[in-house]
């Protein structure tokens, strides 16, 4: 008697295996419409939360130069981010439409009111810290800003891995810590390229640590999902995920070493954020790359069908 699998009761395959293949080559998932505003609006987002929760840091510890720097980097990030989603969707009224609901378990949804919310508070700290006004105002839209920030910096990982896109939710474990990573590094990245290095001590230790959870993350996802990563291996994704990590590693080792320099200080910074941006841009990559083929859509349904079916 044969089983699934094309076996026979002694083990002895019948049926050859069969390869990934789709009706007349087209993709089994349509591959997504999204341009190069969404993963400029992944990236932009990110620096806009973690240089808020920058920015709290900074001021707690004594460091107003590195403060003001990282609000007005938020408010201008999320300015950017809006304007990319806005772009994206075609008409401003279809992110008003968004709002029209709250549905806790769409990412999206939660997602749209958290930035709906988080972009006042960004904008108005930066307002207050440059003009010098309404200081109790700043103070209480600052917190309020750092304690929606790391959400910002994280809800995207989830808007991705919320998709049947095959290298977006098989890593769906990994991700969220990915991307607070990337933001991270973009926030000290920033951070040290617009203040003096005396004055940009935070901001080294966030990049620091931003880029070790996300190399730790991308090592994590490698292994864990094996044969089903090489979207993120291959191809146009597989570069650019390698020039980001690239990018983080040497930004990182000159933020250490070049403390002392205003102009390695600021190169570093510089590698750091385009690491980020690039890291972003890897993802985004990889999930388009999974989509065009159909072993990455079908393998991963079989091997859970084996798993379960031994």
């Amino acid at each position: 008697m044969k089983s699934r699998t094309g076996r026979r009761d002694g083990g002895k395959q019948m049926v050859p295996e069969a390869e990934f293949t789709s009706y007349y080559g087209r993709p089994v998932l349509k591959e997504t419409v999204w341009e190069a505003d969404i993963p400029s609006y992944l990236f932009l987002g990110g620096l806009a939360g973690a240089s808020s929760a920058l920015a709290a840091g900074a001021q707690l510890s004594g460091h107003p130069e590195l403060a003001r720097t990282a609000k007005v980097g938020a408010a201008g990030a999320i300015s950017l981010s809006l304007a990319a989603l806005v772009h994206d969707l075609g008409r401003p009224a279809r992110f008003v439409n968004m709002l029209r609901v709250f549905k806790i378990t769409s990412p999206m949804s939660v997602g749209t009111w958290l930035v709906s919310a988080y972009a006042p508070l960004a904008m108005g700290a930066a307002a207050s810290t440059v003009g010098r006004k309404l200081p109790r105002a700043g103070l209480a839209a600052s917190a309020g800003a750092a304690a929606l920030g790391p959400a910002v910096a994280a809800y995207t990982s989830a808007l991705l891995a919320d998709t049947a896109v095959p290298a977006w939710h098989d890593a769906r474990r990994e991700l969220p810590y990915l991307f607070v990573g990337s933001a991270a590094t973009a926030a000290g990245g920033l951070g040290l390229l617009a203040v003096r290095p005396e004055a940009a001590g935070p901001a080294v230790r966030l990049a620091t640590l931003g880029a070790a959870a996300e190399l730790s993350a991308e090592q994590l996802l490698d292994r864990r999902l094996g044969p089903e990563a090489e979207p993120y291996r291959t191809g146009r994704a597989g570069v650019l995920l390698r020039t980001g990590q690239l990018l983080a590693i040497a930004g990182t080792g000159a933020a250490l070493l070049g403390r002392r320099s205003r102009a390695v200080s600021a190169l570093a910074g510089a590698t750091l954020l385009a690491g980020s941006a690039v890291t972003r841009f890897a993802v985004f990559e990889a999930g388009r790359a999974s989509v065009r083929d159909p072993k990455y859509v079908v393998g991963p349904q079989r091997d859970r069908l084996d798993a379960r079916g031994g």
